[in-house]
């Protein structure tokens, strides 16, 4: 039996060894089963096909289709290790990471569906090189990034600044959909809140356990993935966390993702870059296959 991860530190080796043990792509090649798509940074659903997935990953932003198949969307290889999609533009996605040729990528936008992409800012102290960003949907005009400290740009992106210092061992960070200033963090310790820009934090929800991921949903639900107690939710008018389900054994939820039109269809990325989809809500999980 392997030992239970005691760290958000753990938990990020346990991460990067599953993606250096899975399958790459050896060449450019445009459509691949899914099953080979590795090394996954960002999911969102397609806004014009809920069938569809856009996954940002190590070598490009690539789109599943229903024959279980991935193609590469992006005119480019870079790793985006940020992602995130704009609330209320379809096709308008943002992101950051390092480009094919070499250092950081600043802070990037496409607007024709992930196809291309320019810089719009460097970032405070850029170019950075955001792990985790996300856009406010109370107003997408503030978007925060996560580069060493949290930044935020508070005119859609084009300047930035340092909010503040993290929590300690900070993995994910997601925007509350009704408050531009409240953002919550998945943390070594657990989920924690900012009600003040991201300039201080405070525990939120169970404390003292990892949690890998922390996501908002289209209709504010919260949710987040703390090891040992699974998946968890609140919902946008009160503070209490509930279970929505713990059966997942080994695997650990690194991204999630939920539909804009229907709030129960729910996806995720394993930390061996397996999609799981689910249609109640969270309570059970599938692979998604097609």
């Amino acid at each position: 039996m392997k030992k239970p991860i005691k760290s958000l530190a753990a938990l990020g080796a346990v991460a990067v060894a599953a993606v250096a043990g899975s399958s790459l792509w050896a060449s450019q090649a445009e459509s691949v089963p899914l099953s080979e798509v590795s090394h996954i940074h960002g999911i969102s659903v397609d806004p014009s096909d809920p069938a569809r997935l856009y996954l940002a990953t190590h070598y490009g932003v690539w789109r599943t289709s229903p024959d279980g198949t991935a193609d590469q969307v992006s005119q480019n290889s870079d790793d985006y290790m940020g992602f995130t999609p704009h609330p209320s533009e379809a096709g308008t996605f943002f992101g950051s990471g390092h480009p094919e040729t070499g250092g950081n990528a600043g802070f990037i936008v496409s607007r024709d569906g992930a196809e291309t992409w320019e810089q719009l800012a460097p970032g405070a102290d850029g170019p950075v090189d955001f792990h985790a960003m996300a856009v406010s949907a109370a107003d997408p005009a503030v978007i925060y990034g996560l580069y060493g400290k949290v930044q935020v740009s508070r005119d859609g992106g084009s300047t930035w600044s340092v909010a503040g210092a993290p929590p300690a061992d900070v993995y994910d960070i997601a925007a509350s959909s009704a408050d531009p200033d409240t953002v919550y963090a998945a943390t070594g310790t657990g989920p924690m809140v900012s009600t003040d820009g991201a300039r201080t934090w405070k525990p939120s929800g169970p404390e003292g356990r990892p949690a890998s991921l922390v996501e908002v949903a289209p209709g504010g639900t919260v949710y987040a993935f703390v090891i040992g107690s699974g998946l968890l939710k609140r919902s946008a008018s009160d503070g209490e966390w509930q279970s929505v389900g713990n059966d997942f054994g080994e695997r650990v939820l690194l991204h999630l993702a939920a539909d804009p039109g229907d709030p129960d269809r729910l996806f995720a990325v394993t930390q061996e870059s397996q999609i799981l989809t689910s249609t109640d809500g969270g309570s059970s999980w599938a692979p998604l296959t097609s």
